[in-house]
């Protein structure tokens, strides 16, 4: 008989006291990025697949698939300026939530976490000044790398929220 797989477990590190405004924004969004993952630490795929409650459709590997499609959304497409299609929501119809029956929670686990070096590498050369065409039905909202920064630094902390109320549902475990 094989183990079940879980998700693997994280060594989230807080941000520093004092640090440079880019340092800062970096440190930030990784600690979000981390918390999702942690709240996911130690489940199993059917677990991670588990619906919070009704009428809420959301389950922790739906959030994942989420926040990786929305780090395509804001780094890869708008700051590095390519067109690509999203991984699980090409139609942006609410996929990236919904489709988790039969999903694969460790391929979208690992597809997270390479959309975030994907991400990291889209802004490596860029500065915070820098603005970046807008994609999508708004053209005419420009914006530069620092809005993307807070921007994902704000949509981490609404759905890490999410997130702690469905791993609370799901086994009792609570913390941040």
């Amino acid at each position: 008989m094989t183990e079940a797989w879980t998700a693997p477990q994280v060594q989230r590190a807080d941000p520093g006291l004092i640090l440079g405004e880019r340092q800062a924004l970096e440190a930030w969004l990784d600690f979000h990025r981390d918390t999702l993952l942690l709240k996911c630490a130690g489940l199993t795929a059917g677990q991670l697949k588990e619906r919070a409650v009704p009428p809420s459709r959301l389950s922790l590997l739906g959030l994942v698939r989420h926040m990786t499609e929305v780090e395509r959304w804001w780094f890869r497409i708008h700051a590095a300026d390519t067109d690509m299609a999203f991984p699980y929501d090409p139609d942006q119809t609410g996929q990236d939530f919904e489709a988790v029956e039969d999903a694969d929670a460790p391929a979208n686990i690992e597809a997270f976490r390479q959309e975030i070096e994907h991400a990291r590498a889209a802004v490596a050369g860029r500065q915070l000044d820098d603005v970046v065409p807008s994609h999508g039905h708004h053209p005419e909202h420009i914006r530069d790398i620092r809005w993307i920064y807070l921007h994902m630094i704000e949509e981490y902390a609404r759905h890490n929220g999410h997130a702690d109320l469905i791993r609370e549902r799901i086994d009792g475990v609570t913390g941040d």
